[in-house]
């Protein structure tokens, strides 16, 4: 929602000062901001202020009274690297503003999801059985869903690249949604622009950058009630500075959230309450940008990027306790609780030059995450080992199989990149037919990730029972080691991946209605992959539970693209492309043979898969542009799937290369203005996304049969929005807002012994109403209106049927914001 502003001359000085007296008390800071807001409101302050500020910076302008707009609006993009209308781009994108979003209130990838087609989410990290949570998601992309090796889908915040490989103890980077101009979902393969993992579509946070014109801070707060949980908050402001008119500004972000938590602890053998509201949520972001226009040429842009999240436990709640009791929804009877802390830092240094024939662009990028979190191992590890004792010893065997497990997971993925491209200048029939982008792209990236799993009071309980907890006759494939400090497992696994390319474009323009796009780029890849493991769980039976093994891929791919255009009028665009996509190989280590029940050793390494998309699509407008389509149709050929094959004996997987899948379906949006005070918003997309053979059955993927759906990809999704804007007077702008969405039903594994096999469609509803009046906007707002709880993914991170994902129940909240 576009607020309007007030024609004043704000004193960013005596804001900063008031930052300055809270910002030893972070929850204060917003509290403090809004004063002085207040304190602006005020006419004869606003007058004094208007005195006081330096002339050289202009503070935002003045909305008109009465500015509702009858047609739709457009947006420029950088999905092709250059800034273009959305409309004129010939691939399949979705756009949502950054006002969009908090009118919305999208606030994280799973809203996001519901609100564009052909795009879903799983919990359980990658492959794994993380659960679902912040950063546990993987998003999948028209039907190309793969928990095993590389992602498939790019995740960007401006143009640095946030994509790293799936791994079982984490999902996705999740920035949050803050201080953002819009976010770009570019569905189909991207390899040419964005490179490998790509193969999917990509996901684009474009952040707002530097006015070096005006002055403005922005202010948002938000209070809301969640049905069964608690107070939940937001608060976020962001503050623009101009340090010289026209060549230098600062943009400082900081934000900061509270989300309760809904699910409650009970006692998994009285069921008698522990703890309410377990799976809270806090946030704490910070943004700062530096825009410097050296020349009238050269712009240097630094920027840095940190975002905290720290969880209580994860969104999974028991349908009963492990002896089959029955629990109320939103309840878990878990042993051992859930926390994580998930901290993202992305500094990035930006230099754009105009050389005259071309714009030049650098862009030199950190990406830093750290995720430590902790899962109940209770029934993995503890159930497992009192199976492995003796019968003779029962009591033993009991005491054991009832012990808390806990699994401390320590993630870090650090990557240093660089990109480089040259771009020429935008299409002039005068000048030439050609235009073009060249460039080149290099990372070097590490991730490791650090695995305990102390089975706690393990040895204090075969020291009660008199026995020795190496001996064979009382637990079996003991290890000399024993349990030191209660760990039955560690290990270490470290993963050093690199890529170099080189990519371009060319558009040749036939007439200046038709035009036609080739694209190409060379990637060459490695991995080395070092494992360390100790203790009972690394036993092959032959190694006394010392593991040690590096192994090392490598590869080089070129990935084509080719696209026509045909702008048939200045409002309709007709296209066609031809994009292959492709995502790296990589390592796996060696399995313990005796523990996993194997006869051969598995394969060390993997190779990469590849597809080709095809896509044709129209984008128009009608009824002088107050009717907006965007329409396609793609298939898609995947070859040589990365998939995970899972050892049920020991809970171990391997990643091989084996069988083929497709994916065919279509996306439409639609925008209606029937008025000025109307806004129409149709999202859908379908996709038939299943297996084209049995290889991956006779390879040992269960399920992976001929005709199987791809886990994860629901069969449709839809969202419809209305919206109604009015004015109560000539100074007090309202407006309404409702919008349904609709989830079709999916498979979340291709084994139909698995509890998530089949997942159900599902639905919710939003609603808010809102005022505004000259700077300041109020809503109130309700999301999952109806408190639908049906279970919609059964999450195996006990290895259960009894664990559950449902949407978070009916929050009720209000929010106030405003824009000097």
């Amino acid at each position: 929602m576009n607020l309007r502003r007030t024609k004043l001359n704000l004193s960013l000085a005596s804001l900063y000062s008031n930052y300055q007296g809270a910002r030893q008390n972070t929850g204060t800071v917003v509290c403090a901001l809004a004063t002085s807001s207040l304190m602006l409101a005020n006419p004869a302050w606003a007058q004094q202020a208007a005195e006081t500020t330096t002339p050289a910076a202009s503070t935002a302008p003045v909305a008109k009274s009465g500015a509702l707009t009858d047609q739709i609006q457009s947006i420029n993009i950088t999905a092709t690297k250059r800034k273009e209308d959305a409309s004129k781009v010939p691939l399949s994108v979705s756009v949502i503003g950054g006002d969009e979003l908090n009118a919305q209130h999208i606030t994280d990838f799973v809203d996001a999801t519901r609100s564009i087609p052909n795009i879903s989410f799983s919990g359980g990290g990658g492959g794994g059985n993380a659960g679902n949570g912040p950063g546990l998601s993987n998003v999948e992309m028209r039907g190309i869903s793969s928990a095993a090796g590389s992602a498939t889908v790019g995740i960007y915040l401006d143009d640095v690249s946030m994509t790293s490989g799936n791994l079982y103890s984490m999902g996705s980077a999740e920035p949050k949604f803050f201080d953002l101009d819009h976010i770009e979902v570019l569905r189909g393969p991207q390899g040419t622009l964005y490179g490998a993992s790509s193969m999917g579509g990509t996901i684009k946070f474009i952040s707002n950058q530097p006015n070096t014109k005006i002055n403005s801070t922005d202010i948002y707060t938000e209070v809301s009630s969640t049905k069964g949980g608690g107070t939940n908050y937001l608060g976020n402001v962001v503050f623009n500075k101009v340090l010289k008119t026209d060549e230098l500004a600062l943009r400082v972000g900081i934000q900061t959230a509270h989300n309760s938590g809904f699910i409650n602890q009970v006692d998994p053998n009285t069921t008698a309450t522990i703890a309410n509201g377990i799976n809270t949520e806090d946030d704490a972001v910070v943004r700062m940008a530096l825009k410097w226009n050296v020349t009238k040429a050269l712009t240097i842009t630094p920027s840095i990027f940190y975002q905290r999240v720290k969880t209580g436990d994860i969104d999974v709640a028991y349908t009963k306790t492990l002896s089959g009791v029955p629990l109320p929804d939103n309840t878990t009877s878990k042993t051992v609780r859930e926390p994580g802390k998930d901290v993202l830092t992305v500094p990035s240094l930006t230099l754009n030059y105009d050389t005259g024939f071309g714009d030049l662009t650098s862009v030199t990028s950190y990406f830093k995450r750290n995720f430590d979190r902790t899962q109940d191992g209770t029934t993995v590890n503890s159930s497992y080992l009192g199976s492995q004792i003796n019968s003779n010893y029962p009591n033993l065997a009991s005491v054991v199989g009832g012990l808390p497990s806990t699994i401390f997971l320590n993630n870090q993925v650090t990557q240093f990149s660089q990109e480089v491209r040259l771009l020429s200048k935008p299409y002039d029939p005068n000048v030439s037919p050609y235009t073009w982008l060249v460039g080149a792209y290099a990372s070097n990236q590490h991730t490791t990730l650090f695995d305990n799993e102390p089975v706690i009071g393990i040895n204090a309980a075969f020291k009660t029972a008199g026995v020795s907890i190496t001996d064979p006759n009382v637990i079996a494939n003991p290890v000399s080691g024993g349990f030191p400090n209660d760990n039955s497992y560690y290990t270490g696994r470290f993963y050093h991946d690199t890529q170099q390319a080189v990519f371009g474009e060319g558009n040749y323009y036939f007439s200046p209605e038709l035009h036609a796009t080739l694209g190409a780029r060379y990637l060459k890849a490695s991995q080395t992959f070092t494992r360390d493991a100790l203790g009972y769980f690394a036993n092959d039976t032959t190694n006394d539970g010392v593991a040690h093994s590096t192994s090392s891929s490598s590869g080089n791919k070129l990935t084509p693209k080719l696209s026509l255009t045909w702008e048939v009028d200045k409002s309709n665009t007709l296209y066609a492309s031809a994009t292959e996509g492709f995502r790296v190989g990589g390592s796996n280590f060696p399995l313990p043979l005796g523990y996993c029940g194997l006869t051969a050793a598995n394969p060390v390494s993997y190779g990469p898969d590849s597809l080709w998309s095809y896509e044709v699509g129209n984008k128009s407008r009608f009824l002088n542009n107050t009717l907006s389509v965007n329409a396609d149709l793609f298939y898609i050929n995947w070859k040589n799937l990365q998939q995970a094959i899972n050892i049920p004996a020991c809970g171990y997987a391997y990643n091989t290369n084996v069988g083929n899948a497709t994916s065919s379906g279509a996306e439409i949006e639609i925008k209606f203005k029937p008025t000025k005070s109307i806004v129409l918003d149709l999202a859908a997309g379908y996709t038939d996304a299943t297996l084209s053979d049995s290889a991956g059955a006779n390879a040992g993927v269960v399920g992976a049969v001929k005709g199987a759906r791809v886990p994860g990809v629901p069969k449709y999704n839809m969202a419809l929005t209305a919206q109604y804007n009015f004015f109560v007077n000539d100074d007090v702008y309202g407006f309404a807002r409702a919008a349904g969405h609709w989830t079709g039903s999916s498979y979340g594994a291709l084994d139909p012994a698995n509890p998530d096999y089949q997942r159900p469609s599902y639905s919710t509803y939003d609603a808010s109403i809102g005022l505004s009046r000259d700077i300041w906007e109020v809503t109130l707002y309700v999301k999952n209106l109806t408190n639908n709880q049906n279970v919609i993914q059964r999450p195996q991170v006990q290895g259960t049927a009894n664990e559950v994902y449902r949407i978070n129940p009916r929050t009720i909240g209000m929010s106030l914001s405003a824009k000097f």
